[in-house]
């Protein structure tokens, strides 16, 4: 093996008759000195101990040596260490030095590379680098100090290193600690927020856009109470597992502690994308999951906000979407929502609405309207549902969709359902005939053990026979398929009321309640309904296998929201048993349900138009119809995903390209199809999409640096391009 020159005295000859790399301290060390005086004596014994010396410190492990020629090839290095690094001192000899290290992340590591100090010949000391090797995942600690010859030529390196590979473990466990949940593995709080930061800054110079999702378990703190933390913590495991399989990038995934995650999704702002993304990610939070032997069953609320339309920092972004998230969980859970404008006066109204339903039972605001329940093959009604009202005194009708909500939240919905069931059975005692009627359970009166005894008090109070009532009960009651469920269920059971399934096929559907819990009946989600009729859905296959199951357990039926009569047509095909909707009746009051069941047995004869349509909207709401340069003020009366109903303007030839404009940079390029005097059926360009809170909104919106830059051209006393068609505005 070559010797390093000018090392303990040795030189190329020596190195050149040596048996091959025997050590190369060890080499040195067993060289005999020639004595001339007692002070050269001296100094080789010196030399000698101090080779031993350093010979046992290489053997102790804790350090090594090394040594390269000018070109950078290895002179020596470490028996020991090179054997750690797959090869023997020897093999590695002639091997260039900077090989055996893996090339470094300059600006993650911030330092200069070991190239870089070879070529100025600079020293370094304790420059982490990591094996280049395979298998071998160690770190080193590497110093280096050029040496000359007796010219002064430069003649290479000569260092030493240290294991760091523990040190290094340690201080990434820190940071990924200081980065990341512990729990998850996602990014936790102060990592998205500095990437969000970071994301947005970098965008506003691009005019990029950027959007957030902010979620909220449904129900997870029911997994804590009825199966403790541990549960609750394997659960969030398999939530985080289930959003990185749909986002896919795991450092765009964050939780933000408890049950709350976050999203950051750049170079998106198509809210149809958002959207279905949403959608699919309520859908697949929604499913079963197995937590220790038990079957849990959770949901998820999901709040979108995007950059730069709805804020342009972090701060403004991460709290429309949360507003987003809010007006999500208080129309029911298990929805999502896009942040408007309009949420901010929705979060007060919301608030004012929680005041005032306080006291509404009390004013008499309350009113039950039913809505029949008919054979499909007869026609003849068999029952009702009971479908509770408020009609505010400022505000008139008021939807369950929006008050039971928040009736849940404020820990009124135990007296409202309390007075429902009292009042169905009240009503449905002065009927004549059999004519049952339906009652909605929600999920925390189902929890409540008194529900059995409130039940058989409002039968007694009324007189009504059990089978005549029927008690509507969702799959979220079956949380954790406790035994508390099992007891309520044959609690119910024994007091002789029917029971159904309702919704079923949301997403929470199992077979096994179907085996455990005794129901009379499935209702079947209109979801499913609506697009059954479509060409190339799969719907109508679902709704058969739900009627061959339910006919082999010997249970009825019911279809939902049946409004036109290709689907009533389907549904019969399918034979659903029972059908419910617009097709036979909307609700109506329990005088006029008395009127009719008075007259005999009350047969309803299908009306309602030939094919489904798109859902209609009834509204009045003022937007901006534009038209060459003019713009007009119109109303909408009714919209639906691919049109609407306005009225404003006077003897519109039909043809007329407009551009809707909806706000908030929502433009939606339309034409007239049909024209009646001051009223017109207009045609969108691109369908509309849903806003996942019940309403519509355009797939894309015109971005604030468009709308800027068009603002200064005005300025500038520029015209302003004539967008006359979606894809103009969009690509602009």
């Amino acid at each position: 093996m070559d010797m390093p020159s000018g090392i303990g005295g040795g030189d190329r000859k020596d190195s050149a008759e040596s048996d091959g790399a025997r050590g190369f301290f060890g080499k040195l060390g067993a060289r005999k000195a020639r004595p001339r005086d007692g002070a050269a004596t001296l100094a080789n014994l010196d030399t000698r101990e101090a080779l031993l010396l350093l010979r046992n410190f290489e053997e102790s492990k804790r350090g090594w040596f090394w040594a390269t020629d000018a070109k950078g090839r290895l002179t020596y290095i470490t028996d020991a260490v090179a054997r750690l690094m797959g090869r023997s001192g020897g093999e590695l000899v002639g091997a260039g030095f900077t090989d055996l290290f893996l090339p470094v992340d300059s600006q993650s590591e911030r330092q200069r590379t070991l190239p870089f100090l070879f070529t100025k010949q600079s020293k370094f000391d304790e420059l982490p680098l990591r094996s280049a090797f395979e298998g071998d995942d160690r770190w080193w600690a590497i110093s280096g100090r050029p040496h000359y010859d007796a010219n002064g030529n430069f003649a290479g390196y000569r260092g030493s290193g240290a294991d760091i590979t523990a040190q290094r473990r340690s201080a990434e466990d820190a940071s990924r600690l200081a980065l990341y949940d512990s729990l998850t593995g996602l990014a936790n709080r102060f990592h998205i927020s500095k990437k969000l930061d970071m994301t947005l800054a970098a965008f506003t110079q691009q005019q990029r856009s950027c959007a957030i999702m902010l979620l909220d378990l449904d129900r997870f703190k029911q997994v804590n109470d009825t199966l403790g933390h541990p549960a609750g913590d394997a659960l969030l495991k398999q939530v985080a597992e289930r959003l990185l399989k749909i986002v896919g990038d795991k450092e765009m995934v964050s939780r933000l502690g408890g049950d709350e995650f976050q999203i950051i999704l750049p170079d998106v702002e198509d809210r149809g994308k958002l959207g279905d993304m949403a959608a699919d990610i309520i859908a697949s939070l929604s499913q079963p999951y197995s937590v220790e032997g038990s079957r849990c069953i959770i949901g998820a609320s999901v709040g979108v906000a995007i950059a730069p339309f709805d804020g342009q920092t972090s701060d403004d972004l991460v709290r429309n979407a949360d507003l987003a998230l809010y007006a999500a969980k208080g129309n029911g859970r298990g929805r999502f929502a896009f942040y408007s404008s309009d949420l901010h006066q929705a979060a007060d109204d919301r608030r004012k609405l929680e005041e005032d339903l306080r006291d509404a039972l009390a004013r008499g605001e309350m009113q039950l309207s039913y809505q029949p329940v008919v054979n499909a093959k007869s026609n003849i009604v068999t029952g009702v549902e009971a479908l509770v009202r408020w009609t505010h005194p400022e505000r008139g009708v008021i939807s369950p969709s929006v008050f039971i909500p928040i009736a849940e939240e404020a820990n009124l919905i135990w007296p409202l359902g309390e007075w429902v069931l009292r009042t169905a059975c009240a009503d449905a005692a002065r009927w004549p005939g059999d004519l049952r009627v339906a009652v909605n359970v929600s999920p925390i009166q189902f929890a409540n053990e008194d529900l059995p005894k409130i039940v058989t008090h409002a039968l007694a109070a009324a007189g009504l026979s059990p089978e005549r009532l029927e008690l509507e009960i969702t799959e979220s009651v079956f949380l954790a398929d406790s035994n508390e469920t099992a007891r309520m269920f044959k609690a119910l059971k024994g007091l002789g009321v029917r029971l159904a399934l309702d919704d079923f096929g949301t997403g929470y559907s199992s077979l096994g309640y179907l085996q455990s819990a005794p129901f009379d009946k499935i209702k079947i989600d209109q979801s499913f309904v609506r697009g059954a009729t479509e060409k190339g859905s799969r719907n109508a296959a679902i709704i058969a296998a739900i009627v061959a199951l339910a006919e082999a357990l010997d249970m009825e039926t019911t279809a939902e929201g049946i409004e036109s009569h290709d689907q009533l047509d389907l549904i019969r095909k399918l034979a659903v048993s029972h059908v419910q909707g617009y097709i036979y009746s909307q609700p109506v009051s329990s005088e006029a349900l008395l009127d009719h069941a008075e007259a005999g047995s009350w047969t309803i004869k299908p009306s309602g138009p030939a094919r489904q349509r798109n859902d209609r909207f009834h509204m009045f709401r003022k937007v901006g119809a534009i038209h060459g340069n003019h713009r007009y003020n119109v109303v909408i009366r009714n919209l639906s995903a691919t049109g609407a109903f306005i009225e404003g303007m006077l003897d519109v030839p039909v043809g007329t390209q407009f551009v809707i404009d909806f706000g908030e940079g929502q433009l939606a390029t339309a034409t007239v199809r049909r024209s009646m005097k001051h009223q017109q059926g207009i045609e969108f360009e691109q369908s509309l999409v849903s806003d996942g809170n019940g309403g519509l909104c355009t797939r894309h919106r015109v971005s604030p640096y468009l709308i800027a830059a068009a603002s200064q051209q005005t300025q500038s006393h520029l015209a302003l391009p004539a967008f006359t068609t979606t894809s103009d505005w969009q690509a602009a």
